[in-house]
């Protein structure tokens, strides 16, 4: 198969898997999700929809009326607001099932006290505001310390050593998170995502990228770890079943280390290329190990080489992007 529209790529990643029908038919009651409007949050409710969720509602500032069209016409209800008016917060519908998405990475640096007010802040009043829910939030692969590549990565008992203000905030979201769900009880699941990708965003557009446009490829953060966006918004809706008062804490990203001169080289080898590359690799890279992950859920259903060989497809048509580097070779946590 080969994806050759925006359509077919918006079909793709929100089809249900049989896993995922299962998951939403033992959900019982309405499925809220808070910051929809990014780059996972549009397939992952309508995903939810198709695998048969009855009732889901959608919240963002919605600044991009596509998003909020699109939702609609894919049987998602939709609210527009400001999650940090609490106003707006506290007149949300209540819900059984929550999941919640709202962040801030990128842009940090600069303006780190709103970055603090969307990190912990708005998560200890969303946290307290359903806290008789069940809720599954997204955080990040950056909570952990940089980790020898040979080790395997980082394991949910890795102890937290943020590198960054913005990871620093990440591990500040889980912490209300979790305070808040031994406060009350309230069942959580705690998802540190490691870089999901699909074909306009992600770690290896930005690579494939770089060699089609015959930019110097940056070995700086030499490995990294990756999953397909379907993939890992399938593993959310199916989080539901093993949220828990501590915490549940899962690390979800891809089996493979990958070495970015090698995913550079395979894209060169696709397009006719010679990378070009600057610097070399350190003994330490941001890496996650899922295995606890692919236990419980399986590997991805959609494999790397997939990806990379779909990707190559959409750099060489000049497929359209988000225009969102991932900036995946930062290692001083500065975004």
């Amino acid at each position: 198969m080969k994806i050759t529209n925006v359509e077919q790529l918006e079909e793709v990643l929100s089809r249900p898997t049989e896993a995922d029908r299962e998951a939403m038919g033992a959900l019982r009651g309405d499925l809220l999700i808070l910051g929809v409007g990014g780059k996972m949050g549009p397939s992952l409710a309508i995903r939810a929809k198709r695998a048969g969720a009855a009732r889901v509602i959608a919240v963002a500032r919605f600044s991009s009326g596509g998003v909020k069209k699109q939702l609609e016409e894919g049987g998602i209800e939709t609210i527009a607001g400001d999650l940090l008016d609490d106003g707006f917060l506290q007149g949300l519908p209540d819900a059984p099932n929550v999941i919640y998405m709202a962040a801030r990475k990128f842009g940090s640096t600069g303006d780190e006290p709103y970055t603090w007010a969307m990190n912990t802040y708005l998560p200890a009043r969303v946290a307290a505001r359903y806290r008789g829910s069940r809720m599954v939030t997204f955080s990040s692969g950056n909570v952990y310390p940089l980790v020898p590549v040979a080790g395997g990565g980082a394991t949910e008992e890795t102890p937290l050593q943020p590198v960054g203000e913005y990871a620093i905030t990440a591990v500040g979201r889980e912490r209300m998170f979790s305070h808040f769900s031994k406060l009350h009880g309230t069942p959580v699941a705690i998802l540190r995502l490691n870089y999901a990708v699909e074909l306009r965003y992600g770690v290896l557009l930005d690579i494939g990228t770089k060699v089609f446009e015959r930019q110097v490829v940056d070995l700086s953060m030499g490995n990294v770890n990756v999953i397909w966006q379907g993939d890992a918004n399938s593993v959310c809706l199916r989080s539901f079943a093993h949220c828990a008062s501590p915490p549940f804490v899962l690390n979800l990203t891809g089996p493979e280390t990958l070495s970015v001169r090698a995913v550079a080289q395979e894209y060169g080898r696709i397009f006719g290329i010679e990378p070009v590359f600057a610097g070399v690799e350190s003994p330490t890279a941001l890496l996650n190990n899922a295995s606890r992950c692919h236990k419980l859920f399986g590997y991805p259903e959609v494999s790397l080489q997939q990806v990379i060989e779909w990707t190559a497809a959409w750099i060489g048509m000049g497929g359209s992007t988000l225009n969102k580097p991932t900036h995946f070779e930062t290692r001083d946590g500065k975004f």
